[in-house]
């Protein structure tokens, strides 16, 4: 290979997660190479639709037809609000009840192990639970069991899976932010309360994580609700037109790259 592996890094941030789209639609528009993908929870769920390969524009209209009534199932709450039973057959349905190292690239699906505190980065078996296990926000979803862990959020571990992609053999990686902290948010439920605290917990880390990658896109998506699956459209149009500021320094980057 004459060219740099490039990898993505897609952090998590709820329905903000959708500018991701729009981030690897203009990188494909543009010609620059994806090799592999690090994704937690919503950047999981991208990384994984796109993997499988389903075209920009479908998926472009699949996100407009995600609608939060389609995967919450209620719980009476023990260690969660939602079971995430829908939420995963949604899944398994559109990718086909693949496993991760079926997908069209290399992928790395980061989860959190609740009982040991580490991060668990799943490169194969079923794609339907890691990616379930990987979106399990603590105290809204119930965590997923999965073979002899308690798994919640890869956000809790690695908001944005830079190292991942690393690790995964990237030479140029290109990482996403889509959970910045909104200041002076309104908090008005329990869900308002725990996202709004992994964002500000993990702000500080995810500085660190910004001088390991070579480029940090952050769309600028704050002031849309990480809850409410209302604004799609725009969310992904901030992730396009942020990411082509970014275009001219990747192309320059993988030209001028030597191994």
């Amino acid at each position: 290979m004459s060219r740099p592996k490039v990898g993505l890094a897609l952090g998590s941030g709820g329905a903000r997660g959708f500018a991701h789209l729009g981030a690897i639609k203009v990188l494909i528009e543009e010609g620059i190479p994806i090799d592999l993908i690090a994704g937690s929870s919503m950047g999981a769920l991208v990384a994984c639709f796109y993997g499988v390969g389903i075209e920009m524009e479908h998926l472009y209209k699949l996100s407009g037809a995600f609608k939060r009534k389609f995967y919450l199932d209620f719980t009476v709450p023990k260690m969660g609000f939602i079971t995430g039973k829908r939420l995963k057959e949604f899944i398994k349905v559109f990718t086909h009840g693949k496993n991760i190292e079926d997908l069209s690239l290399p992928v790395g699906v980061v989860a959190t192990d609740l009982l040991t505190g580490e991060k668990v980065v799943f490169k194969e078996g079923p794609i339907a639970n890691a990616v379930r296990a990987s979106i399990s926000i603590p105290g809204i979803f119930v965590p997923e069991k999965y073979n002899g862990r308690i798994l919640v959020d890869g956000g809790v571990a690695d908001r944005v899976p830079v190292t991942v992609a690393k690790e995964m053999g990237s030479d140029i990686v290109i990482a996403v932010d889509v959970s910045r902290v909104k200041r002076n948010a309104e908090i008005t439920s329990i869900y308002d309360v725990i996202m709004q605290s992994i964002d500000i917990m993990q702000t500080e880390i995810v500085v660190n994580r910004e001088i390991a990658s070579d480029f940090m896109i952050r769309p600028p998506v704050e002031n849309f609700s990480s809850r409410a699956f209302t604004n799609i459209e725009d969310i992904i149009a901030v992730g396009e037109e942020e990411t082509r500021k970014y275009i001219k320094d990747i192309k320059t980057a993988i030209d001028n790259w030597k191994e």
